[in-house]
């Protein structure tokens, strides 16, 4: 059996866009951790806003991506306000590719 690499997680979670940002969730900071059990894979994330109006197609799309990754038998998505989203959290470096 092959190791499961977070690597690969990674990149397919840069995949992943916020709709209402179009920045992928990974680079923008929402990704607070990718927690990896044999074939199983927990990634706990926030969103921009607790009232995020596409909140289940970003944990849907999440979901997915980490299950495009060969030997994933199973994902948890947990979605997670604490600590909230904040611009703080959105590396330098994508904050400076936004203008921010």
């Amino acid at each position: 059996m092959d190791t499961i690499s977070k690597d690969k997680i990674i990149e397919n979670l840069k995949q992943v866009y916020d709709p209402e940002i179009s920045i992928n969730v990974y680079d923008l900071g929402l990704i607070y951790d990718i927690e990896i059990r044999d074939t199983e894979v927990t990634v706990t994330h926030t969103l921009t806003s607790a009232f995020c109006p596409e909140a289940d197609l970003i944990v849907s799309d999440i979901r997915g991506a980490v299950y495009g990754v060969g030997g994933v038998t199973n994902v948890e998505v947990i979605t997670t306000f604490d600590p909230p989203f904040s611009m703080d959290k959105v590396p330098e470096e994508t904050r400076m590719l936004m203008g921010w």
